[in-house]
């Protein structure tokens, strides 16, 4: 019984109407009145909260108001933070590849090489093996391939020769060379005997790396072209060009003359080197 006359109670104040009046101070004239019960308040209280809530969310999540928010970041702050790390990263790598690349041109300088693993095919010709008669006669496919290829190219009038060859180096001097490569004498290079004042010139267009004076090789000039090519010229009297300049193929880069670093008459000590590994120049160019 007392708990149902307390739920009365309750229901009572919730619904007994009450009357919200505005008035003149000076006056006494009404000038607002509002007739509403305390489940009016609550309802009106809870609506006004649900849109309110619904309200932020939606700017948060679908409107540019959101960046000014605390601890919100703006669509193009993100962005150019993820186009900023791409960047970084890509960077890295490239450090990382010019810093492997420096140690290289510097062990080449220097002549502190890993002669043990220097095994590209350019260095030592692999052995080739002979083949017996039954390996070397073509299949049923070969030869209808063959056969297929001839009748096109019977017929075929406006077929071009391409060239293959992906680079051409050009000579760096014309003279007698008196010390070929040869790797069994671990000899990574070519002596070329040269008259005073010739001419030095660069094998093909790329940038000075290195220009400088080395007391074993005298003035040293390395310059570093395309596909990996690394072309060294040594024993030379003077420079024409510093580094990080930028030669053409056939480009004077220096003169040949006496260096004082080695006794041997005029001469121009040259590599050449390909990725890392020494090859032999004369594979390529023809110095006499």
């Amino acid at each position: 019984m007392a708990k149902r006359l307390k739920k009365q109670v309750i229901k009572k104040k919730l619904f007994n109407k009450n009357r919200l009046v505005i008035l003149n101070e000076d006056t006494f004239e009404e000038i607002f009145s509002l007739r509403l019960n305390l489940m009016n308040v609550f309802v009106g209280l809870t609506s006004v909260s649900i849109i309110m809530i619904a309200l932020t969310t939606y700017i948060i999540a679908f409107t540019p108001l959101r960046e000014y928010i605390p601890g919100y970041a703006s669509t193009k702050l993100k962005r150019e933070a993820t186009e900023n790390a791409i960047k970084s990263d890509s960077l890295l790598k490239v450090i990382e590849q010019n810093t492997a690349y420096l140690e290289s041109v510097k062990k080449v300088l220097t002549g502190d090489l890993d002669h043990t693993k220097l095994s590209r095919d350019s260095i030592v010709a692999d052995t080739p093996k002979e083949l017996t008669p039954e390996q070397m006669k073509p299949s049923e496919a070969d030869q209808k391939l063959r056969q297929e290829v001839a009748l096109e190219d019977k017929y075929n009038l406006f077929e071009k020769a391409q060239p293959k060859v992906g680079l051409v180096l050009f000579a760096p001097v014309k003279g007698h060379i008196t010390e070929p490569y040869n790797t069994s004498k671990k000899h990574y290079w070519v002596n070329v005997a040269l008259a005073n004042n010739t001419p030095i010139k660069a094998i093909a267009g790329g940038t000075v790396v290195l220009a400088d004076w080395t007391p074993s090789y005298g003035n040293v000039i390395v310059l570093r072209h395309n596909d990996g090519i690394l072309s060294v010229y040594k024993q030379a009297a003077s420079l024409t060009k510093e580094q990080g300049d930028v030669v053409k193929s056939g480009e004077v880069v220096a003169l040949a003359g006496p260096s004082g670093a080695q006794d041997k008459g005029i001469q121009l000590h040259f590599e050449l080197w390909k990725d890392g590994y020494p090859i032999n120049p004369t594979q390529f160019i023809d110095f006499e």
